[in-house]
């Protein structure tokens, strides 16, 4: 990563934004922002959700490129038009009159008019071995971002929950080698099994007990009753925002249910991006779960434009009284 070195300061350097994550989200606010004159620093804690994955998909023009490629690209476009992009943890956060106050792990501060938060989320696996060491390769969780390049393969779902049967469908349109393995019994009702079988899905019970691989490249999944042969295997995670900073400020966090379950955990914004708190902002997966990355980039942009926005509003009123 290149970027600049936070010095360690007792006191706040005063900014106009701070952005706290530097993914997609983050460095599309901040250039943006950039563009506009605007003193921004990005804080970036360094740990991108997608790290794992081969390639960023569904990304016009983008399509395929690493992930910490197009991150890096990101940084560069940022110092291009003058922002600051600073590798650090944001550990604290609160107000002071018409300034948010971020501190980071190191003892650094900025004192920023306007907050944008874009620090991401994290997916919680259910408990397998085997499961987070293949996270993003042998393992996947969306057919968008990875779905052609496991089509036609051996394909199992992991069902810890009835959304497997939404994410059997999603995956059956790209393999007709789809196996649904029942990790928790009460994923699948009696009408869902039925369900899957007449389309051909074979069900197998479970639960899973350990990923097997060879060489490092998955090849089934474990079970009391054998090994069940997969070349990928999809399942839902849980995805949680993190989102310390937004709760140090008093932004909470809400569930978001989906198929009978908690599918995600994430701070509400409006439609702009807007907290409930004046002058914080959030974007991408802290706010928007499900997000992909071209659509946290696209909230990046909103929100970067509307900080920029107020802004103005601001300066422009202080210019008229005479501040």
């Amino acid at each position: 990563m290149t970027s600049s070195p936070a010095a360690p300061s007792t006191t706040p350097s005063p900014v106009d934004v701070l952005v706290v994550g530097g993914g997609a989200a983050g460095l599309s606010a901040a250039t943006v922002l950039a563009r506009s004159r605007r003193d921004v620093v990005v804080l970036d804690a360094g740990a991108p959700r997608n790290a794992p994955a081969d390639g960023v998909h569904a990304y016009l023009g983008h399509d395929g490129v690493p992930p910490l490629e197009l991150l890096s690209r990101g940084r560069a476009e940022v110092s291009s038009y003058g922002g600051r992009v600073v590798v650090g943890e944001a550990v604290g956060a609160h107000l002071d009159a018409d300034r948010v106050v971020v501190t980071a792990a190191d003892g650094s501060a900025w004192a920023a008019r306007h907050l944008v938060v874009t620090s991401g989320a994290i997916d919680v696996l259910p408990d397998v071995p085997g499961l987070r060491e293949q996270w993003g390769r042998g393992v996947v969780h969306c057919p968008y971002c990875h779905g052609w390049e496991v089509r036609d393969r051996r394909v199992v779902v992991l069902a810890t929950s009835p959304a497997a049967v939404h994410q059997a469908g999603l995956f059956g349109q790209l393999t007709e080698h789809l196996t649904v393995l029942v990790h928790d019994p009460d994923a699948l009702d009696g009408a869902a099994r039925e369900r899957l079988t007449a389309l051909g899905v074979e069900v197998v019970d479970g639960p899973a007990t350990a990923l097997v691989e060879c060489d490092g490249v998955l090849t089934g999944i474990e079970t009391a009753a054998g090994v069940v042969r997969a070349d990928a295997v999809a399942v839902a995670s849980v995805v949680e925002a993190r989102s310390a900073v937004l709760e140090a400020l008093g932004v909470p966090t809400v569930d978001l249910e989906m198929f009978g379950r908690v599918a995600a955990r994430h701070v509400e914004v409006d439609p702009m991006g807007r907290t409930s708190v004046p002058r914080v902002w959030a974007a991408g997966n802290v706010a928007e779960p499900m997000a992909q990355v071209v659509m946290a980039a696209s909230a990046g942009v909103r929100v970067g434009a509307m900080v920029n926005a107020e802004l103005v509003t601001e300066d422009q009123e202080r210019r008229l009284a005479g501040g």
